[in-house]
């Protein structure tokens, strides 16, 4: 893997994003919400920032394909995982989030192991359980620092869109490798017959 593929913008944005975790955990620690939360939205910007710039500079690296869905994993994770610790979400859902991060990627490690597939983009649902993870610890967060009651209940609704959008996406993910099994069991056959016909 080439070095140039490091120094691009985007890849670059999206390590400044995974050296935003250990200083959201440590305000979180600290009972600095308010901090926490603006260090948080700052990771969420450079997100969606870093995608736009690979498109718009042609500067989409396998490297990334690879180093994007690791950062966001790593800082939603952490998210659940730290505020779970400190008893502002229910264990369950971080138990659940966990569960399924760690269930698609030993599954991709194999796949890629007896079978050679790497094209593991998210889907659909995998995209809204991302958005649901988001807003979800978005409204945590804020609810610590203006305790209203809309606070409350938006926060509630968007961690059981998570519960919803886990299940979903996890069945989802493994129909999705169904396919894509069968397709690379079947491609060589099909190459043949093709090549047979031709002569």
């Amino acid at each position: 893997m080439k070095l140039s593929q490091l120094l691009t913008a985007p890849n670059q944005l999206t390590l400044l994003r995974m050296m935003f975790v250990p200083f959201i955990v440590i305000n979180l620690v600290a009972g600095h919400y308010r901090w926490a939360l603006v260090l948080f939205v700052l990771a969420g910007f450079s997100d969606g920032l870093d995608g736009l710039l690979a498109r718009t500079l042609k500067q989409q690296t396998v490297l990334g394909q690879y180093l994007d869905p690791i950062a966001d994993k790593l800082l939603l994770s952490t998210m659940f995982m730290v505020l779970a610790i400190l008893h502002k979400i229910a264990w369950k859902y971080t138990v659940l989030v966990f569960s399924r991060d760690i269930s698609i990627l030993c599954a991709s490690a194999v796949l890629y192991a007896i079978a050679g597939l790497r094209d593991f983009r998210p889907s659909i649902f995998g995209k809204a359980n991302t958005f649901a993870q988001v807003a979800a610890i978005f409204f945590v967060m804020l609810f610590q620092i203006k305790h209203t009651r809309w606070i409350w209940l938006t926060q509630t609704t968007f961690l059981h869109a998570t519960v919803a959008f886990t299940v979903v996406s996890a069945l989802h993910y493994v129909f999705l490798v169904g396919q894509r099994l069968h397709a690379a069991n079947h491609a060589p056959a099909e190459v043949t017959k093709s090549a047979r016909g031709s002569i």
